[in-house]
This record gives structure tokens, sequence and C-alpha cells, in this order.
């Protein structure tokens, strides 16, 4: 943009989700940068209604749950130049040429990685050291022995650990894991062997050499055509047995039936974050299995990771005012494997 213009900004989240990821000093960042147009009603805008507003707009925050960017939105947006998503994927929100319409697209998902990364983490250590079982047979007046018996586990380092997916979140995971000395190995078709040895892990060539050759599998890889039930029934046969399965990115990739099916057979551990239907169901017999640990989608919810994720879309729109390169640009060719 021009040097000394300032851009008419529009923000769409809610009041709520707004000072969730917006701190007090990221807001004050933006209104420095422009003249701002804040969302004042405690809900989600419809499409209709980003219409009557979008006109003047330049730049455009968008958040989780907002309105499609339909033909009509965008054909009332002339002086449009930038959107800058506070969240993940914006596949959502665009129609499919929305990229060629002569705006940019950022998107805040590199903010999420760290957290996402550190409750992976946290799962594949609470599966092979039940601290969690031992805490409550402690606070039950358990027997002491039997507690104690029970509570030797296994060191993560002694793993091989199989991480399916190298974007934001994986790449996160790798380096917590390649810190700890872990054995890494990493299916992703998009990874090249340069970026392999850079990352020091071993690239594996097909997700069933992964499956078979790793004790740990962590899933980090986005929802698309084509990762959709990527772990079916066939995949968790190949799984050795008292394997451990993370899933903290989309519960499409895995054959629900299939994982219900194998891990009430004991062979196998798991730990989910997500699940084809949420809530999940009060009688989803998932919740009885003693060799599963449940967590309701929250693997990217900390203070730090909302905050970031404000701080990154504030970072996108100063550089745009500046006239300088955006860092989180979303290209047509991202699209194809963007969740």
């Amino acid at each position: 943009m021009e040097k000394g213009t300032r851009p008419h900004i529009l923000v769409l989240p809610p009041p709520s989700l707004y000072h969730k990821l917006f701190s007090a000093e990221t807001d004050a960042r933006l209104r420095g940068l422009g003249t701002i147009t804040y969302n004042g009603d405690e809900r989600d805008l419809t499409s209709a209604e980003l219409a009557e507003r979008i006109g003047i707009a330049e730049v455009i925050i968008t958040g989780w749950r907002c309105p499609k960017f339909t033909d009509e939105v965008l054909a009332s947006a002339p002086k449009l130049k930038l959107i800058a998503h506070s969240a993940g994927s914006i596949k959502f929100m665009l129609p499919d040429d929305g990229l060629s319409r002569g705006f940019k697209v950022t998107t805040a998902a590199a903010a999420m990685g760290v957290s996402v990364a550190e409750m992976s983490l946290l799962m594949a250590l609470m599966l092979l050291r039940p601290i969690h079982q031992l805490d409550a047979g402690m606070k039950a007046r358990g027997d002491w022995k039997d507690l104690k018996a029970r509570g030797s586990g296994e060191e993560l380092t002694a793993q091989r650990v199989g991480v399916i997916g190298a974007g934001h979140t994986g790449r996160h995971f790798i380096r917590l894991l390649r810190g700890m000395g872990v054995e890494t190995w990493v299916f992703d078709p998009y990874l090249t062997a340069e970026r392999a040895a850079a990352m020091d892990v071993e690239r594996v060539k097909s997700l069933d050499d992964l499956l078979t050759g790793c004790r740990v599998v962590a899933l980090h890889a986005p929802s698309t055509p084509q990762t959709y039930r990527m772990i079916g029934r066939r995949e968790l046969g190949l799984m050795k047995d008292g394997a451990i399965l993370i899933n903290t990115a989309r519960s499409s990739l895995i054959d629900g039936r299939a994982l219900l099916d194998e891990l009430k057979k004991g062979r196998i551990s798991a730990a989910l974050d997500v699940f084809d239907e949420e809530p999940l169901p009060a009688d989803s017999p998932l919740r009885g299995l003693p060799n599963v640990i449940l967590t309701p989608h929250v693997a990217s919810h900390t203070v730090n990771t909302h905050f970031r994720q404000g701080e990154l879309t504030v970072d996108e729109v100063e550089r745009y005012v500046r006239g300088e390169p955006l860092k989180y640009v979303v290209t047509p060719e991202m699209l194809a494997t963007m969740a």
C-alpha cells in the first residue's frame, strides 16, 4: 500500500473471541495501523451481513466461524487487499478461485504447532508411563505395593517414533523428539530427502513401513481427500503389539469403527483429542476403555497459542502496511495440502 496512508481494517471475530486472541498490547498495535471497525455483536456474522459491511475495507481480520466470502461478498469489496486469518485453514472461507481475485490471504496456522506438538508428546509419555492411572490409584487409596509394581513404565527415548505429516505441527513435534534423542521416522509424500536430513529424521517411503517399524505413531497430517481414512483396519493391523497411536490432528484420518474394534482387543493403546462426532457422546464405548486417553479437542487451546495467533495476524497486517513481504501468505499451491 502507499506510504503514509492508513487502511480501513474490518475485524470479524465477535468480542469474546477477539479478546481471547488479541491481547491489549496486540490490539493497541492494530489500532496504530489503521482505522478499525470491530464486530460489536456477540455472534458470528452471516455472509449477507458481511457483504453490507465490507465495502470500504482494505484489510479484513477473520477467525474461527467467520462467514464465507461468497461471490456476492467479494463483489461488494472493491478495496480489499488483505484477509488476515487469525486461525488455521482458509479453505472453507473462499470460492475456488478466491486467491486469484487480486487480494492476498495469510493464516496464523504456524501459531498452533507448538501447543499441539507438546500435547502429542505428553500423550506419548502418559501412555508409556501411566501417571494418570497411578494418580487415580493413589487418590483412591489403592494398595501402595500394587501401584508401585504397575508404575515402572517405559522411556520414550527407548522407542522409535513415527510421525505422519511434517507440516507446522509435525515439525514442532519432530524437534521435541530429536531434542530428547528419540529415533524418529517420518512419512510425508511432500518431504524431500534434503529436508529430512536437515531435521535429522528417517524419511520412510510408505505408510506401511512406518506402521510396522515404529512403536509410537503420531498423526499430524491435514484433513484432505488424500488423507481421508488413511488409517483403516488393514493399517491398524500392521501396528506392533503394544503400539501407541496418537491423534491430535483430525478424526477423518482414522476409520473410527476399525480403531474401536482394535482398541477393544487391548492389543494397542491410543490417545485421541479429535472425534468424528463432537462433543463425544456420553455413551461412546471409547469412554470405557482403559487403554485410551481422551481429551475434548483441546490440543491447540492454550493461552499462549491464542495470543500468538493474534500476534502473528497483526504482524502480517503491519508488514502489509509497511509494504513488506508477507510471511504467512497462502498460495494456490498450498491449498492442495491444506486442511
